[in-house]
This record gives C-alpha cells, structure tokens and sequence, in this order.
C-alpha cells in the first residue's frame, strides 16, 4: 500500500495511540509529538517506565499495561529495540506500528504485517498528519 494512503488510514481511523519511548523533556521530538497528537483530538498513552506523567497523562511502563485498547503503537526507540516493542503490539492487539523517522527494522516491520498489522517505518506522525491537514 502507498505510504501516503497507509498513513492517511491510520491516522483517519485509529484514535488511540501509544508512544513508546516518550520523554517529559519538551525538548525531545516525542514529547512534541505527544502534545501535537493531544491537541489534534488523539487520546495518547505515554510509555516511559522511568516517568509517572507526561503532559498531564499517565505514563505506563509497557503497552500491556495500559488500561485502555491501544490501536497504534508509535515507536521512537532505537531501530535495534524495536523487536520486542512490534512483539507487545501484536500481543494487545494493536492495529498499526509506527516506526518515526529514523527508526527502521525490516524484520520487525515483516513480523507486524505477517500478523495483519499496519507499518510505517521512518516516518513522522506528526509530519505525516501536518501534510494530510
């Protein structure tokens, strides 16, 4: 699928979304992410096992901790950590894994779609969602 159509889905059609790897510094891109995400109309789960709250929500150490059905998984860890992260996505039962810019692994992203998930891979939600607006 185009990755402006892929995109253009996710972002239309899921509303929950966790960011893996966010940061309470609001220098960091995810913390400028989340709060974009948050003002556009999305409900954000932070994970962050080493923060209690970011911007005003809950962080959670894991995905499978969160409360809430989580359908996109937006990662912004290192392409090398991003296994484990796709494998607890496809766990909770997400339905889309977004890997941001600079974040890329091909076996992570295969074993997500080999289990019916959505991926975008190197990639900005933000910027994405900016250029759809």
């Amino acid at each position: 699928m185009e990755t402006i159509i892929l995109e253009a889905r996710i972002l239309n059609e899921c509303n929950s979304i966790a960011v893996v790897g966010a940061s309470s510094n609001p220098e960091r891109a995810s913390y400028q992410v989340i709060s974009y995400l948050m003002e556009h109309g999305y409900e954000v789960h932070p994970v962050n096992p080493n923060a209690r709250e970011i911007l005003g929500k809950p962080s959670y150490p894991d995905l499978s901790s969160i409360p809430e059905k989580v359908e996109v998984v937006d990662i912004f860890r290192r392409s090398e950590e991003v296994m484990p992260i796709v494998e607890a996505a496809i766990k909770i039962g997400a339905k889309a894994v977004w890997m941001q810019e600079g974040v890329i692994n091909e076996e992570a992203a295969a074993k997500a779609r080999d289990a019916g998930l959505l991926v975008v891979m190197d990639r900005c939600i933000r910027e994405a969602h900016q250029h759809l607006s």
